[in-house]
């Protein structure tokens, strides 16, 4: 059997060409536009697996062949076996990540199921404070910021979904040489407020990357 190797937001993209297939099955009379979605979302679930193996590709099957609903369905059931979890943290792994906050306020841990998690994200409404972690090239990284919510929906940079969102500003850690002892940057961003509903919604990592990037890192 495979191992698993479908990240939570590649699962999101498939089951947005599996919705949007089955949408289309369902509403559209036309065959030729049917099968056009058909041959789409086949093409668009493979440029998410560019790499695929023989044996990863056969788990992913044939999206081309559905029809009904219970197949829709079944097609996604199939693949839950190969979700690639989010590594499992621990409460001691998150309090290394954040040492400046003394009393560091962490999800429920034992709640969380890893497989449809892109990013840890949490918000301490006492100090008006959203954690955010995220595995960035192999390793657990995590950036705080101050959150001032909007108490209205907006588009999430992240999931690019139309949500509640509020304003998430993190502080840089990177200087240029130039800089001045009292040098600060901070880059802000709209980002969901519900972190579960934003790891539903995320097909596409790149931006958080970025983000993270630019905090941790640097232009």
């Amino acid at each position: 059997m495979n191992q698993p190797f479908i990240r939570n937001h590649q699962y999101n993209d498939i089951k947005k060409q599996v919705s949007l297939l089955q949408s289309t099955c369902n509403s559209v009379s036309d065959r030729k536009v049917v099968e056009s979605v058909r041959y789409n979302a086949q093409v668009k679930r493979n440029e998410v697996f560019p790499d695929a193996n023989e044996l990863q590709k056969q788990a992913l099957g044939d999206i081309t062949l559905l029809q009904t609903a219970g197949e829709f369905q079944h097609y996604l059931r199939s693949l839950e076996p190969y979700l690639a979890e989010f590594a499992h943290v621990t409460e001691n792994q998150l309090k290394k990540l954040f040492p400046k906050i003394k009393k560091l306020k962490v999800p429920d841990l034992t709640a969380i199921d890893y497989r449809y998690v892109t990013y840890l994200g949490w918000i301490d409404i006492a100090t008006n404070k959203l954690f955010l972690v995220y595995h960035l090239n192999g390793k657990l990284v995590g950036i705080e910021g101050n959150y001032t919510p909007t108490n209205k929906k907006g588009v999430c940079f992240v999931c690019n979904r139309h949500e509640e969102v509020a304003l998430f500003t993190a502080v840089t850690k990177w200087k240029p040489a130039s800089a001045t002892p009292d040098y600060y940057r901070a880059i802000g961003n709209y980002l969901c407020v519900n972190s579960d509903s934003c790891n539903k919604n995320i097909t596409d990592v790149a931006v958080l990357e970025k983000f993270i990037q630019g905090v941790l890192i640097g232009p």
